[in-house]
């Protein structure tokens, strides 16, 4: 019987997006918030650009297209976006609500204690997180993971061949 192997790094990055989301979302619960946290970069983005295309908050929010489709999906569906028509036929505009605007005193408050929350998070860990995934998004953006995945099967391979043969 072998040892367990340790985790993968997509796995340990899964558990921790699972890790934190599942405790940000039990914060809005407790706070008699219907949200979620995938909500806050279309928020934060209206917030910032008023009324806006599905283009325009991916780019805002970095995240993707499909990313922000679907959770503006998911967003109309509980009644705290709208879409109207664009300039043109495919565009979509993006707006909140007047029910999502009455939460915002609220999801301020929540989105101040989470910030918190991660300062004090961060102060605790041999690095800061928020900085070491910064520095890792940013070493994947000149670099993309794909790249260095076909670089290292390339390395490996010669090495296969010798188990192989």
């Amino acid at each position: 019987m072998s040892a367990p192997q340790p985790p993968t790094l997509g796995t340990l990055l899964r558990h921790l997006v699972e890790t934190l989301d599942d405790a940000v979302e039990q914060a809005y619960a407790h706070a008699g918030l219907d949200y979620r946290p995938r909500y806050t970069p279309v928020v934060r983005a209206l917030l910032a650009l008023g009324p806006t295309s599905l283009r325009e908050i991916a780019q805002r929010a970095g995240i993707t297209h499909s990313a922000v489709s679907q959770t503006v999906s998911q967003m109309v569906a509980r009644g705290l976006v709208s879409l109207q028509p664009g300039k043109d036929a495919r565009e979509r505009i993006v707006s909140l609500t007047p029910a999502a605007e009455a939460m915002l005193p609220a999801l301020e408050r929540q989105w101040a204690a989470t910030n918190a929350a991660a300062a004090g998070l961060d102060g605790e860990l041999s690095a800061p997180l928020s900085r070491v995934l910064r520095e890792a998004i940013a070493a994947l953006e000149r670099r993309p993971f794909s790249e260095r995945i076909d670089e290292a099967a390339k390395r490996l391979e010669p090495h296969r061949k010798k188990v192989r043969s």
